[in-house]
């Protein structure tokens, strides 16, 4: 229950579709996507059960934490969930399926919907806010639209292409079912710690709920809804700390006060720096 009380969810129901729809909404909306303990370099493992205590810390992570996580609640709850290997096409680049990414399926019984396959994933920040059936088409409505398909470098897989002003292009899952998380440790290895991650020195969260999806990246606040997209710049450190526990539920309960600001200090100045950059 300590889990379900996080993301504000206070009775168990039977594993319906109408309960995973209710779950995934709530982990969507709650946990933020985010690379904060990568960013002040101490990084957290990915065994499932590290994950779930990260949640129940008050906490969140990034795609192994959360979608591990929450194959680990599913599972409490008596669905069958899936693990897939996938991986995330940045804009600029070509589809992969390198295990940078855990995906996750699950299966229902036939008379519970149309549907009986379907793909959950809360691990990334531009995903859908609920469920997708695992048919091929086009889902959700303006300007929160994606594309199911089939994917062009996994045989028998699918591809899900984020909404047009997503973070990325698209995430392809492989069909086949991955029973531990022995390969994907050496890629958070690579992310969490490497000099050349894509998250190196980046303070990132990503969060959505049903009618808004909002990415900070260190000062700069992004907020894309029905009204279109909307910069802010964030000046102040009380400012950023009230955005972070308001809108992303991120209180940052494993740093001290200090370290807050420290935190905070240390992205301003990167952030002047860029600044100074882009007046050239």
């Amino acid at each position: 229950m300590s889990y379900l009380k996080r993301i504000g969810i206070n009775h168990i129901k039977p594993p319906t579709l109408e309960f995973l729809s209710e779950l995934h909404r709530a982990h969507v909306q709650y946990l933020s996507w985010q690379t904060i303990d990568i960013f002040a370099g101490r990084p957290e493992g990915i065994h499932p059960a590290d994950s779930v205590q990260l949640i129940l810390q008050g906490r969140s992570g990034y795609c192994f934490h959360l979608n591990g996580a929450f194959s680990i609640l599913l599972r409490s709850l008596g669905y069958a969930v899936q693990w897939h290997r996938a991986g995330v096409q940045p804009h600029g680049e070509q589809p992969r399926v390198n295990s940078f990414h855990l995906g996750l399926s699950v299966l229902l019984p036939e008379t519970e919907s149309e549907a009986t396959h379907w793909i959950v994933d809360v691990g990334l920040g531009g995903m859908p806010f609920e469920p997708l059936p695992l048919r091929f088409g086009a889902y959700g409505a303006a300007p929160f639209t994606y594309n199911l398909t089939s994917s062009a470098v996994a045989s028998g897989g699918w591809r899900l292409e984020y909404e047009p002003n997503g973070p990325s292009e698209g995430v392809d899952y492989a069909p086949e079912v991955v029973n531990t998380l022995d390969e994907f440790i050496p890629k958070h290895e690579f992310y969490s710690r490497s000099a050349e991650s894509p998250w190196h020195n980046v303070f990132l969260l990503r969060q959505r709920d049903a009618v808004v999806s909002s990415e900070l990246r260190g000062c700069m606040l992004r907020t894309h809804s029905t009204e279109g997209i909307k910069k802010t710049e964030i000046q102040s450190y009380t400012e950023w700390r009230d955005l972070l526990e308001a809108t992303f539920h991120e209180p940052l309960v494993r740093y001290s006060e200090l370290e807050r600001r420290e935190m905070w200090e240390r992205i301003r100045t990167v952030h002047e720096v860029w600044k100074r950059t882009q007046s050239v």
